[in-house]
């Protein structure tokens, strides 16, 4: 799955915020996550297993199936805290962007796409 349609899958199935300031993601963040994960194996893995779990996500969103789609969003959250506080922070942080700031950030994440094959 294309990392822009993860992270859109994240941002939408990620459980409402507090309503709160938060600043916007910048690609030295961005940077940082993909250097966290990629130097961790077992991070490495779930962000892949995340990354198969969202293309779940989006067929069952275009199937209508909000419950199966809730569910694998609970599973999406659970995974997305194993990846540490910064990735957890990008990613609620990706609610604050516009649509071309988003695919920057998807971009600086392209090399976690390879780690997994994809």
């Amino acid at each position: 799955m294309k990392l822009k349609l993860m992270l859109a899958a994240a941002v939408i199935l990620a459980l409402p915020l507090a309503a709160q300031a938060q600043k916007k993601p910048t690609k030295a963040d961005a940077d940082k996550v993909v250097k966290l994960i990629s130097a961790d194996k077992a991070k490495t893995k779930i962000y892949c297993d995340l990354a198969k779990l969202g293309d779940e996500a989006q067929q069952a969103d275009e199937k209508k199936d909000t419950k199966k789609a809730e569910e694998i969003g609970q599973k999406m959250d659970a995974m997305g805290k194993q990846l540490g506080p910064e990735y957890a922070a990008l990613m609620d942080s990706m609610q604050n962007l516009n649509e071309k700031e988003a695919d920057a950030i998807g971009k600086a994440m392209e090399p976690l796409d390879k780690l997994c094959g994809k």
